[in-house]
């Protein structure tokens, strides 16, 4: 599906999610308090789980249909280039709460239970005047009952993986229960959903937790294996043993190309149902009347690798469980239906500095994470970086494996090193190889690339005190 296509298809719906301009409320409110919802705005955070960047329609993926995602994009900008801090639910959220990457809050694996000892999201915006709530999926080491520390007032509607937990489908009344709150103060409101992460239950065998997607149908009829569906040649060798040591992460070494197929199909499916309690919570915000006076912020905490280098789920680095949707849409956005392929986005570094930029709040102090506000705005930002790092460390139910690695992405080149594996690292030629197929570590004509991108990461670890031992970078 071409742009010309895609706007038209999308053209229907998206009713009060206008797309106006926005004073400057830092000047609005000098004293960071609120007595009314119109000098700032409403800020939507929306969120779904394991959903790549390429699983929209809006993306150009014609093997679903995500009307409320493509609808968001149509009323906002898309960003291409957005990648999460860490592929792994909890330190990635972790990271999109504080602003700060996952080896600076010390929340590397799924199962940390430890205080955060800086300014959180929900903390931010409440001291400022905001009022804050959450439904969803919680997954964050804080307590939902340390209020003064998450500064959500308001916690609804706890979604997980467990049986007795409430489901996706009971997001979208509970945030319009919110919504239809009498206030004074403009709010804050993330909607956590746990869809499409049912695909991991899926790939095991296992009950989803918010019900069955069917039967899928036979292999032909499912979606095509991905073009860098095979191993790439030179690949680090303990991702392999990962697996292995992982079997219920990772049950999948010895499908066939036919099951792969039957997988994404089911992905598929899990990303449309998502969609579908979007949809709805999007016409309980047009409902309350705040459609006019809210910043919607659209993402995934990572993606999935969905049969790309024959990998399900998450923690590698590679392109499909690192690069996530990222959308900003509604008010504040000048020139809907954008798509950036430019920037490079940090979504656990850039969300904190770019939804207090729009409030008017100053950011806590130390961040490294930039505003995306001039580029929803259509003015081109001051300075940007020509680089973004995404970090992992490989675990299972809280058990570390002893295996970390960093991503360095340019705007041509990708580098990716593991801590051990041989080879340890790995490089690709972003415009040619796009599929991340053939490494050129090892090729001396991309020698100078490979050293280019060690002296980055290298010179990024020394300046956020991660301990990462790069190879070649003296």
């Amino acid at each position: 599906m071409n742009r010309r296509q895609f706007l038209k298809a999308s053209g229907a719906g998206m009713a009060g999610l206008t797309a106006s301009g926005l004073a400057s409320a830092s000047e609005a409110y000098a004293d960071g308090t609120a007595t009314s919802t119109t000098d700032r705005p409403n800020i939507l955070f929306i969120m779904t789980d394991q959903q790549f960047a390429g699983a929209m329609s809006c993306a150009g993926n014609a093997r679903l249909r995500t009307p409320a995602m493509d609808r968001l994009a149509k009323q906002g900008v898309r960003f291409e280039k957005a990648y999460c801090a860490q592929p792994l639910c909890v330190p990635s959220r972790t990271a999109m709460m504080t602003g700060r990457m996952p080896h600076e809050t010390g929340v590397t694996v799924n199962m940390n239970r430890h205080a955060i000892g800086v300014p959180m999201l929900g903390e931010v915006f409440s001291n400022a005047g905001y009022d804050c709530g959450y439904a969803g999926k919680w997954h964050l080491t804080v307590p939902q009952t340390d209020r003064a520390k998450h500064g959500f007032e308001t916690v609804m509607c706890q979604v997980s993986a467990s049986p007795k937990s409430r489901k996706d489908r009971d997001i979208a009344p509970a945030c319009k229960e919110f919504l239809g709150k009498s206030r004074k103060r403009p709010f804050l409101l993330v909607a956590s959903f746990l869809n499409p992460h049912d695909i991991c239950q899926w790939a095991r065998g296992d009950n989803l937790p918010n019900g069955p997607v069917g039967q899928p149908p036979a292999p032909d009829k499912c979606p095509p294996l991905p073009e860098n569906f095979e191993i790439p040649p030179n690949e680090p060798s303990f991702l392999r043993e990962m697996q292995v040591k992982a079997p219920k992460i990772y049950p999948t070494t010895r499908w066939t190309p036919d099951r792969w197929r039957q997988y994404r199909w089911a992905y598929n499916r899990l990303v449309e149902r998502v969609d579908t309690e979007i949809g709805k919570l999007l016409a309980a915000l047009s409902q309350s009347g705040h459609a006019d006076d809210t910043l919607i912020v659209f993402t995934s905490d990572h993606g999935d690798g969905g049969g790309a280098h024959r990998w399900n789920q998450k923690q590698v680095l590679y392109e499909e469980p690192a690069r996530v949707p990222f959308i900003l849409s509604g008010r504040g956005v000048v020139k809907p239906g954008r798509e950036d392929q430019t920037h490079l986005i940090s979504t656990g570094l850039d969300l904190m500095p770019t939804l207090c930029d729009y409030a008017g709040i100053d950011p806590p102090a130390g961040l490294r994470g930039m505003s995306v506000r001039p580029i929803a705005e259509g003015r081109a930002p001051k300075a940007w970086r020509d680089s973004v790092v995404s970090e992992t460390t490989f675990s299972s139910s809280g058990e570390s494996f002893a295996l970390s690695g960093r991503m360095l992405r340019t705007t041509r080149y990708k580098y990716i090193v593991y801590s051990k594996g041989t080879p340890r690292e790995q490089l690709f030629d972003m415009e040619r190889d796009p599929g991340e197929t053939r490494s050129l570590v090892g090729q001396p004509e991309h020698h100078a690339a490979l050293n280019d991108c060690r002296r980055r990461l290298a010179a990024w670890c020394k300046a956020t005190g991660d301990a990462f031992d790069v190879p070649g970078a003296s």
